[in-house]
């Protein structure tokens, strides 16, 4: 049978009795390169709350992104109580919005805090190569005869 007269194969549909997806802290841990300890910590600091079944932890997709979120708010610098402060806004609202508009703000506060830095980082550098240029011109008149 050639391509053109195979059947046509259909995608499964979720139905109302599969179960959402869920993933292990072994799971999550691989699959963002972090430690089991790093995951219960995030849990410990409210930026995680998994189900639990007995007295084993089962993470949904709700964490899963928080997760990725939270990791992405490192990467930029955040802090974890400014990351749980972002959760707790869209949790209070249900709306992304208010929580889009708090994030602009810290994202504005974060730019300016590295532009200061790359200010103070360019005039170490400077004191740096004006040191350097006279402890050189320095040795050269020692060594002169």
């Amino acid at each position: 049978m050639s391509a053109l007269n195979a059947p046509v194969r259909r995608a499964k549909l979720p139905t109302a009795d599969r179960a959402p997806p869920s993933y292990s802290i072994s799971d999550l841990a691989q699959e963002f390169a972090l430690t089991t300890r790093a995951i219960r910590f995030y849990e410990d600091e409210g930026l995680l709350a998994p189900a639990r079944r007995g007295r084993t932890r089962v993470y949904g997709e709700r964490e899963r992104t928080r997760i990725k979120l939270i990791l992405r708010g490192k990467r930029l610098g955040l802090a974890l109580s400014e990351i749980r402060e972002l959760f707790d806004i869209f949790a209070a609202t249900g709306n992304e919005k208010p929580q889009l508009a708090k994030f602009l703000q810290m994202l504005a506060d974060r730019r300016a805090m590295l532009h200061q830095q790359r200010e103070d980082i360019d005039a170490v550098l400077a004191e740096i190569a004006l040191l350097e240029r006279d402890c050189r011109r320095r040795l050269k008149q020692e060594d002169a005869p």
